[in-house]
């Protein structure tokens, strides 16, 4: 039996735990992220993933990109300053009576205009767990996003397209120039790109000439490095002076952790999952009434 179903639908994948109560029994994920659908392709991609597993009416709580414009029903953001998880879900029409879908809304930014999808949920999260935390948030990603938290609110965030320009760039040139990650060369190239940030189309193209002038293989690091130190110089104002909690997969978040130790700064690293499941049970909760 399973008591509701919690959703992370995200641009590329969409993940599903079955629940009862707060703790999960079991986990399913799929491919089908809100990119490779159109509206009417969510209903039969949720019921692909986990309609095996159901019994009767269940309720299922979604976050992420199902809620955006091009998602299965949109969700409207809330602007901040704004509690992470408040706000009306969207409830998308649905053909079989077993499901009772919510989708959570995200938060907007107008000035500068900035918005965010999925990442508001994990603040909830770590706000269920830790409800006097007041510092910043980091939940790095495709698109990083930065968030300063205070007294039970995202005050105010900013994105940085950081993991997408990594993979862009992988891509380009630099492809004939890459290797295995290392924390040294990440570290160094993360001061360097933080002490000039200005110069990082000029240091970039420094990791294909090393490459071919002297075999330098550390071509990954480097290119992680420039722009994830380019990213703290541009945030430097939300982690600074701040204690940082940070949201993420195992792999990025710890890259991410040693960047800003090196920095001087205090890191609380927290599983993206967890969070994830956190935030969308204190939604149901608070939705129950």
């Amino acid at each position: 039996m399973t008591g509701w179903i919690a959703v992370d639908w995200g641009t590329s994948n969409l993940r599903a735990w079955g629940m009862e109560g707060d703790a999960p029994v079991w986990e399913v994920a799929t491919a089908e992220g809100m990119s490779t659908l159109d509206p009417e392709g969510f209903e039969p991609a949720l019921l692909a993933a986990v309609g095996d597993r159901l019994d009767g009416p269940t309720d299922v709580f979604a976050c992420g990109m199902a809620g955006s414009r091009q998602g299965w029903a949109e969700a409207p953001y809330v602007p901040v300053p704004a509690p992470p998880g408040s706000g009306d879900a969207a409830v998308p029409p649905v053909s079989d009576p077993r499901l009772r879908v919510r989708i959570l809304p995200g938060l907007s930014q107008a000035d500068p205009p900035d918005v965010m999808r999925g990442e508001e949920t994990q603040i909830a999260g770590l706000l269920a767990r830790e409800p006097e935390f007041d510092g910043a948030v980091c939940l790095p990603g495709t698109h990083s996003k930065w968030a300063h938290v205070s007294a039970g609110e995202v005050v105010s965030f900013r994105t940085a397209m950081t993991g997408e320009l990594f993979a862009l760039l992988k891509s380009s040139t630099l492809r004939h120039s890459l290797g295995e990650w290392e924390e040294a060369p990440f570290l160094d190239a993360v001061s360097e790109a933080m002490s000039r940030p200005e110069r990082i189309v000029t240091d970039l193209f420094r990791i294909r000439a090393a490459h071919l002038l002297d075999g330098d293989g550390t071509g990954t690091s480097r290119l992680s490095g420039l722009l994830v130190g380019a990213e703290l110089a541009a945030t430097r104002p939300w982690w600074l002076g701040r204690p940082v909690a940070l949201i993420g997969a195992e792999k990025v978040r710890d890259a991410y952790a040693a960047a800003l130790r090196a920095q001087g700064v205090p890191v609380m690293p927290h599983d993206a999952a967890t969070a994830t499941l956190r935030g969308l049970a204190a939604a149901r909760t608070a939705m129950a009434g």
